[in-house]
């Protein structure tokens, strides 16, 4: 009797744990990039300071592989570097969903965002999403060896024997595939699960599962995120880190706006 009882009390809070997802197009995604764009114009300074946080993070890991002679690892590790910026946007999914809720903004409530939701969960989140960056790492260094040799590292001429050579070419080729499908698998498990677990009382499995599901529901509006995830990343990429700033806050309020488009709404926020 007694487990009957603790049964039904349960089900309610399981069903519960598994929200709406619905249907979108890249109309919808363009409409989640504008408000994330509104966002960050309407609070910069969050924006700016988070994006700075980012930058900086780029930079220090860049003078760090330039110091201890890992240049080799230094186009994967940038990245790669996405696969754990989501878990560092929680401080901006805050600053969406006050925006959203027409509630004041404060440097203690922003920063102290995580603290407010289900921090363990999150933590499980950003422990799955750094293996992911660990085992992509280990891949890229088996991949340079593979190809370019044990003494291929030189930061003189390694990015001319990169691009001037077959076993360069080969490198790249291959390495871009591999890393491409890593990417597709982590996108997947994290489009969604990191702003859900910021919004509602739900464990790290059913965030990761919601978000696969999201992912194989809408694979034509989902792949065009991602592209433009990809297009933007390269971007900083390609400007030393400096378009960090500005572009990762506009990613992480994107983000929110497109987590609260495919997922229906929450009944049980966190926060």
């Amino acid at each position: 009797m007694t487990n009957t009882s603790a049964v039904a009390t349960a089900s309610p809070r399981a069903k519960s744990q598994w929200p709406e997802i619905r249907t979108i197009g890249t109309g919808d995604i363009l409409d989640a990039l504008e408000a994330g764009i509104r966002d960050f114009k309407t609070a910069p300074k969050y924006g700016l300071f988070f994006g700075f946080v980012f930058a900086a993070g780029g930079w220090i890991i860049m003078l760090l592989l330039t110091q201890y002679d890992l240049p080799f690892l230094a186009y994967p590790l940038a990245t790669g570097f996405a696969l754990v910026a989501p878990f560092a946007a929680s401080g901006l999914y805050d600053v969406s969903r006050k925006l959203e809720l027409g509630q004041p903004l404060d440097w203690p409530g922003v920063l102290g965002a995580i603290r407010s939701t289900s921090i363990k969960e999150l933590a499980w989140m950003a422990v799955v999403s750094v293996f992911s960056l660990i085992i992509w790492m280990d891949i890229a260094a088996f991949l340079f060896f593979a190809f370019m040799g044990f003494g291929g590292g030189d930061s003189g001429n390694l990015v001319q024997s990169i691009l001037t050579t077959p076993a360069g070419w080969m490198f790249l080729a291959i390495g871009n595939v591999i890393g491409a499908f890593l990417a597709a698998i982590v996108f997947s498990y994290s489009a969604v699960s990191f702003p859900m677990l910021f919004d509602r009382e739900v464990d790290f499995v059913t965030a990761m599962v919601t978000s696969v599901k999201s992912v194989l529901q809408n694979p034509r509006a989902m792949f065009f995120w991602a592209a433009t995830i990809g297009i933007l990343l390269l971007i900083s990429l390609a400007s030393l880190f400096i378009g960090l700033i500005v572009i990762m806050p506009v990613l992480g309020h994107t983000t929110w706006h497109v987590y609260r488009k495919v997922v229906g709404a929450s009944p049980t926020p966190a926060a």
